[in-house]
């Protein structure tokens, strides 16, 4: 089998982060911790949304901790595969939208 970059036990290590930096691992896990929290948005809209960016910046890690979480806060695979096509809408529609840019510079520099 061959090796890879991605070892889903790593996912585990998670904690570990504060290892090297004691002080920032513990802010980030406060911060992170906080923002997972109910809020203006639930819990499991939350962890939709995060699915959802998880895919975006394709982060396999995140991939898995998030699909397990949606799950265990109500999610059916129905709205997480929604929310898994609206990223992928919305970074679609934003590699698109800088093609202005260029038909700009093309128009600049042949027109």
């Amino acid at each position: 089998m061959a090796e890879s970059y991605f070892n889903p036990d790593d996912l585990k290590k998670f904690g570990n982060i504060t290892e090297f930096q004691q002080e920032l691992g513990d802010k980030f896990f406060d911060y992170y911790t906080s923002v997972f929290k109910e809020g203006a948005l639930t819990a499991r809209e939350k962890a939709l949304i995060a699915l959802a960016v998880a895919h975006t910046v394709q982060c396999p890690y995140c991939i898995d901790a998030y699909s397990l979480t949606c799950l265990k806060k109500g999610a059916d695979e129905e709205q997480m595969m929604e929310a898994v096509h609206v990223a992928a809408a919305i970074k679609s529609g934003a590699t698109l939208v800088n093609s202005v840019q260029m038909m700009n510079h093309v128009k600049k520099h042949t027109m």
